[in-house]
C-alpha cells in the first residue's frame, strides 16, 4: 500500500519548556531538530515532485503522492508546536530566518535538481535512523505525552515512506557518485543546522554549550545508574556515522532493514492513545 497521510489529533497546551526527561538541554537538541521540518520536508517534496513526469511506474507515482502528503502534514503539524514554543517566550524567527535564507534561499536555489533530489534521499535515510531510535530506545516514554505522540506519529510515517525518495532516484538518476554527493551535503547541512538551532535556543535560556554538556553528563550518569537509555544519545554516533556506513554501500536498499512490526506495533498504540484511527486490519487484508 502507498503511504498513507493521516491528522494526529495532538495538542500541546501545557507542554512545559523542559518537555524531555525535565531537562531544557533534552528538550531544545530535541527542539532543534523540530525547527528544522517544516521548511526542510517542503524540499523534499519540491525535490521529488521536480521528477513526477518522468516516473512512469504507477505504484511508484502513487507512493510519492502518499509520501507528499505525509511530509505536508508533518510540517503542518511541527509548526502548531512552534506557537507552543513561542508562548514559552522564544524568538524563533531569529533562528527560522536565517536558516530558511541560507539552506533554500541560497543552497537550493544554486543546487541543480539531481543533487537537490539527491541530498533528499540521503535526509530521509537520516531520519528513518532518527524514528527507529525513537520507537525503540525508549528515550521518548520521558517525554510529555503530547511531545511523545506528536513524534511516534512522524516517526511511523517517516518509516512508511522512507524508501519513496530513493525509489525516484534510482529511477531518475542511478548514479553511486550522486548518491554520495547528496550524502556529503545532507550530512553537513543537518549536522550544521542542527547544532545552530540548539545553540540559539539554549542561548535564550542563558546557557551555553559547556554548561549543556555538563548537563548531559548528569543525564547520563543518571539514566545508567537506573539502567535505562541515554537522554539523549549519541548523535554523532547512533545517527551520523550509523547512518553513513549503511548508506556507502553500493546495494544499499532503505528496506534492507524491515520495520513493519515496529510501524505496526505503532500504529495499533497511537490508535489506542486516540491519536490516529484504526487501521491495521484494513491494512493487514490489502496485503494478503
Amino acid at each position: 500500500m502507498p503511504p498513507k497521510p493521516r491528522t494526529p489529533r495532538v495538542g500541546f497546551t501545557g507542554v512545559p519548556r523542559a518537555w524531555l526527561a525535565k531537562s531544557l538541554v533534552a528538550s531544545h537538541i530535541a527542539n532543534g531538530v523540530n525547527l528544522l521540518f517544516p521548511a526542510g520536508e517542503r524540499f523534499f517534496v519540491r525535490s521529488v515532485h521536480h521528477y513526477m513526469d518522468r516516473i512512469t511506474d504507477p505504484k511508484l507515482r502513487a507512493d510519492v503522492k502518499g509520501f507528499s502528503g505525509q511530509e505536508g502534514r508533518h510540517a503542518n503539524a511541527h509548526e502548531r508546536y512552534f506557537e507552543t514554543l513561542r508562548a514559552h517566550g522564544y524568538d524563533l524567527d531569529a533562528i527560522l530566518g536565517p536558516y530558511e535564507h541560507l539552506a533554500y534561499d541560497v543552497i537550493e536555489r544554486n543546487t541543480p535538481h539531481a543533487l537537490r533530489l539527491a541530498v533528499t534521499v540521503a535526509s530521509e535515510h537520516f531520519t528513518a535512523i532518527l524514528a527507529e531510535d525513537a520507537l525503540t530506545d525508549g528515550v521518548l516514554e520521558h517525554a510529555d505525552q503530547s511531545l511523545r505522540q506528536l513524534l511516534y506519529w512522524h516517526a511511523v510515517e517517516e518509516l512508511e515512506h522512507k524508501a519513496v525518495a530513493f525509489d525516484v532516484l534510482r529511477a531518475v538518476h542511478p548514479s553511486y557518485a550522486l548518491r554520495m554527493a547528496g550524502l556529503f551535503v545532507a550530512a553537513a547541512c543537518l549536522g550544521g543546522f542542527w547544532v545552530s538551532a540548539t545553540k540559539k535556543l539554549l542561548a535564550q535560556d542563558g546557557m551555553n554549550l559547556r554548561e549543556a554538556r555538563r548537563e548531559l553528563l548528569r543525564l547520563q550518569r543518571d539514566a545508567k545508574k537506573l539502567g535505562g537509555p541515554q537522554v539523549p544519545r549519541s548523535i554523532v554516533r547512533d545517527v551520523f556515522l550509523k547512518g553513513i556506513k549503511d548508506y556507502m554501500r553500493p546495494g544499499f536498499h532503505p528496506h534492507d532493514r524491515d520495520h513493519a512490526a515496529l510501524v505496526r506495533k505503532t500504529l495499533e498504540r497511537l490508535a489506542a492513545e486516540g491519536v490516529v484511527d484504526g487501521e491495521i486490519d484494513e491494512a493487514k487484508e490489502a496485503a494478503e
